[in-house]
């Protein structure tokens, strides 16, 4: 059994399947908050305690015995990994390591320990001769260490660690066939942050970590409406978009300042800037699609609000589709789990 566990700052989701000789067979999927239930939602006060006992209770739940569990797959998330793609002169491969690991240092918040890396040749740069495209993952060694000693308290046997953009794209590459022209993006909302990637057959990968995500959308609900977070949490589910932007709409909008804008406002300007400075940087925005996943992908009416406001199609991802056993999965937000299947797929190329 494969098991891919994404260990986020509100919920814990696992996707568990089975190889088979024509891909994967879905065995299991679920999630488990890692605060208290009927309690808000405090990042402040979540800490490695909070992750084991969550993990512990979801593998009960699920009732998945870890002994069982051939190999698991985890990622590291964007805030605390890095993901890049670099373009450096052909160098020997010692050369090359420690070229990358000084690029490492440029991109990652290091905490006073060494950087770890990761990175593989992409090919010859089409557009400068004698260089080449290297993919580049890197975290730092604490980062690291933190990560393997949560997986062991929750009494499971470290396996694949992945970084979380790389897995997201894992599992949109094997559900969907990348089209020769084009670029896919897709916009993984979390719980604080959301995780924008982008790239297309042939193109650059880019991924930059964006700091809204669905707790913001819930605290925008408390401040405005003056309700505790676990109302403004139900209201979020039931309304979505709506419960905010309504309330808006009899204001002059002549006037809306900066500190009046929506988190929604604000949410899809930090995407239209990165998606500017991605068309900047290379010379191409065919933007084919924007694809939802994530916890709060799901919040009604927001993809239809991203779509209005960039002109771009905008859709929610699930990464069930198609999978043998997908059936018999009762998920009523399949887009939560894309991470955690991303996770699973990995562990199946090992």
């Amino acid at each position: 059994m494969l098991v891919g566990l994404d260990i986020g700052r509100q919920y814990i989701k696992i996707v568990a399947m089975n190889k088979t000789k024509d891909g994967y067979k879905l065995l299991d999927a679920g999630q488990r908050l890692v605060p208290e239930p009927n309690q808000a939602f405090d990042p402040d006060k979540i800490d490695t305690h909070h992750w084991v006992m969550a993990i512990k209770e979801l593998l009960k739940q699920q009732n998945l015995n870890p002994k069982k569990i051939k190999l698991i797959a985890t990622g590291i998330s964007g805030a605390s990994a890095s993901v890049k793609q670099i373009t450096t002169m052909e160098m020997p491969a010692e050369e090359l390591e420690s070229a990358m690991t000084f690029e490492a240092r440029k991109h990652i918040p290091m905490d006073g320990t060494d950087a770890v890396i990761d990175y593989q040749i992409l090919g010859s740069n089409e557009k400068e001769v004698d260089k080449i495209d290297v993919s580049l993952v890197a975290c730092t060694k604490g980062v690291l260490t933190s990560h393997i000693d949560l997986l062991k308290e929750s009494g499971l046997k470290p396996g694949v660690i992945d970084a979380d953009p790389i897995a997201i794209t894992n599992s949109f590459t094997y559900l969907k066939d990348m089209p020769s022209e084009g670029l896919a993006v897709i916009l993984d909302i979390g719980a604080l942050s959301s995780s924008l990637i982008v790239w297309g057959n042939g193109q650059q990968y880019f991924t930059r970590d964006l700091p809204i995500g669905g707790h913001q959308f819930v605290k925008e609900i408390v401040d405005k409406k003056d309700i505790s977070y676990t109302e403004a949490q139900d209201i979020l589910f039931k309304e979505g978009v709506a419960s905010i932007i309504k309330n808006e709409a009899n204001e002059d909008k002549t006037t809306l300042g900066v500190a009046e804008r929506s988190v929604y406002d604000n949410l899809i300007e930090d995407l239209r800037r990165s998606l500017r400075f991605y068309a900047k940087q290379t010379g191409q925005s065919f933007f084919l699609k924007i694809l939802l996943t994530g916890g709060a992908a799901g919040t009604p009416g927001l993809a239809g609000l991203i779509s209005s406001k960039l002109n771009i199609d905008c859709d929610i991802l699930n990464p069930f589709d198609g999978f043998d056993g997908a059936d018999s999965l009762n998920q009523e937000t399949p887009s939560q789990y894309v991470l955690a299947m991303g996770l699973c797929i990995r562990a199946g190329m090992e």
